[in-house]
Order: C-alpha cells, then sequence, then structure tokens
C-alpha cells in the first residue's frame, strides 16, 4: 500500500522523525533502519516487512510525503498524523 501527505515541515525533518517514530515503537510493530539518504528512509520489521518513506518537495509547497507498505500501514498513517499540517495537506491513498 502506498499513502501519502503534505506537511510544513522540511524533508530532513521529516526522515528524522520517521527514524524516531519507527525505530521507537513497542517491538511488536517496531521497525530497524535498513538504509537512508537525503530523500528516504527504509525500515525492516516482522521478517521481511519493509516499510519505506520517501520525501519530495511539492508543487504546491511544503514536502510531499510518501510511505509505502504492506502490512504497517495503520503505523505509516499514524506517523502522517505526527506531522506538522500543510494548509493544503490531503492524505490519500495510491494504488
Amino acid at each position: 500500500m502506498i499513502l501519502e501527505t503534505t506537511t510544513s515541515q522540511s524533508p530532513e525533518e521529516v526522515l528524522a522523525a520517521a527514524k524516531k517514530f519507527f525505530m521507537r515503537r513497542n517491538p511488536i510493530y517496531g521497525a530497524f533502519l535498513e538504509q537512508e539518504s537525503p530523500r528516504h528512509v527504509t525500515f525492516r520489521g516482522q521478517g521481511i516487512e519493509e516499510i519505506a518513506i520517501g520525501v519530495e518537495s511539492a508543487p504546491s509547497g511544503g514536502t510531499l510525503v510518501r510511505g509505502s507498505t504492506y502490512l504497517y500501514d495503520a503505523q505509516v498513517r499514524r506517523f502522517f498524523t505526527t506531522l506538522a499540517p500543510y494548509a493544503e495537506a490531503e492524505r490519500k491513498e495510491v494504488g
């Protein structure tokens, strides 16, 4: 599942928040940092489950944040609620 939102936070702030959020969760839903770059982070949790968070500048301003996962969609949605809102932000599911 791919989820996306827009935030007023910078890409760097979003990725730092993702690392803090996913790495300090309950062990059942915890995840371990696997890869990172200036535009994304990936985590591994519950065996082969992967969570990917990507960021880019949104055309309307702010930062576009995309989360991709198979099992952790509730946790990605919850992470999105921790981000600062953007005036035109609208969370939606893609695909």
